[in-house]
Formats: structure tokens, sequence, C-alpha cells
């Protein structure tokens, strides 16, 4: 099985190609969110490199969020394009898992905790804990931080956090079992194992009707400078 993966929920875009769970070739950006720009041309990319080998995608996977709305937005209308044009099947990976996966491979705790952070705003995160089988034992929800937040589950077990949201969690969780990993964010490339599990069992969205996970509703500003 050859797998396109997409990956645009935070400021990180990435785009890899897996053929039967080895990552060929990733393209990634993490210098902001210039998705728009670059999902493209990175995919594009991707298909020439599949091209010289005389190979195509067999289902699209698409990091589903939660995240960035317009990130997962852009990322969600791509991803239904190019399944559109080849008439292949559109998988859908929750993209805390996807750092879970990432995470894991620096943690040798066998009963630790991972708990994902994606930055929402002020002191809040989405956020959902998994074990170390990467299954999910609470729900994915807008968690506003405080010293209390996660009390249960750092009584008994080490924690793990992480993602761009835990930087900001690491003065307020300050329970002894609340532990740290830097630099873990969603890429395409961890996106392989899940992705392949998905498309084994026949579990593949609905091209038209399929939303991304943008867990709360967008929220438009008003401009605190006003341009006549």
């Amino acid at each position: 099985m050859l797998l396109l993966h997409i990956e645009t929920s935070t400021t990180v875009c990435s785009v890899a190609a897996s053929e039967d769970g080895v990552c060929l070739i990733q393209k990634i950006n993490t210098e902001g969110l210039n998705h728009a720009r670059l999902l493209s041309v990175f995919i594009q990319e991707v298909l020439d490199f599949l091209k010289t080998q005389g190979k195509r995608p067999d289902a699209v996977a698409l990091s589903q969020g939660p995240g960035s709305y317009t990130g997962l937005r852009i990322g969600t209308a791509t991803a239904k394009g190019l399944c559109f044009g080849w008439e292949i099947p559109l998988i859908a990976i929750d993209t805390l898992q996807v750092m879970a996966v990432a995470a894991r491979q620096r943690i040798t705790e066998a009963d630790a905790l991972l708990c994902p952070m994606i930055d929402a705003r002020r002191m809040e995160v989405y956020s959902a804990c998994y074990d170390m089988r990467l299954q999910r034992i609470s729900e994915v929800l807008p968690v506003v931080v405080t010293q209390d937040s996660y009390a249960d589950i750092l009584e008994n077990h080490s924690v793990w956090f992480f993602g761009n949201g835990a930087e900001k969690c690491r003065t307020v969780l300050t329970h002894p079992n609340a532990r740290f990993l830097d630099n873990i964010y969603p890429e395409a490339a961890n996106m392989i194992m899940l992705a392949e599990q998905r498309y084994a069992a026949g579990q593949f969205e609905n091209v038209a009707y399929f939303d991304p996970f943008y867990l709360k509703e967008f929220q438009a500003t008003t401009p605190k400078r006003k341009v006549l």
C-alpha cells in the first residue's frame, strides 16, 4: 500500500509518502503558517518523486485535527481534491495521536501516559491522554490549564506533556509526576502506522461530507488597528 500523508493542523506543514510502513520521502516546514504557499509545492515534489519510480498513491491520509482552523481547512480541501481526482479513499487521523507517536519513541516507561497539547489561546489547550499503546484514555477536549488540571491521572502515573501548548503549562503543572518533552509536533511521517492500520481495516471517510475535527467553532476577531 502506498499512501500520501498531509499534515497542516498547526504551524508546521508537512507532506510524506509511505509504502508498506516505510517513509519514502517527507517535505516539512516548521517556520510558521505557510500552508497556503507550501502545501501544493510539497505535494508536487512528493508526487514527482513517486513518478520517477512509476508509483502513485492508493489513498490520502489527512491529519484531521484538532488544531488551527485555517490550517485544517487548507489541508482538508487539498486532500479532498486529490481523492476526487484520483478516485481513491480518504483516511482521517487523530492529530493528537500523531503527536503521541512521536513522543512514544522517546519514552521508556511502560506505564507512562502521553498528553499531547495543541495551543489554543491564553491558557487553553486542546488535549487528550493516551497510554503507551496509543489508546486514548480520555476525551479530546479544550482545557483551560490550572494547577489542578490532570490531577487525577498525575496521582497514579507519570504523565508526559508535549506539543506547542505544553510550554506555557510548565510553570502551572508542578506535580512531581508531570514530565515535559520538547520539540514534539505533528508531522506527516508520524501518520504512517496509524494510516496503514485504518487502510487495512477499510476505515475510510466519505470524501464529499468529511469535515475536519475543529473541536471549537471558528471565532473571528476584530482588528485592534482600524484602517480608514
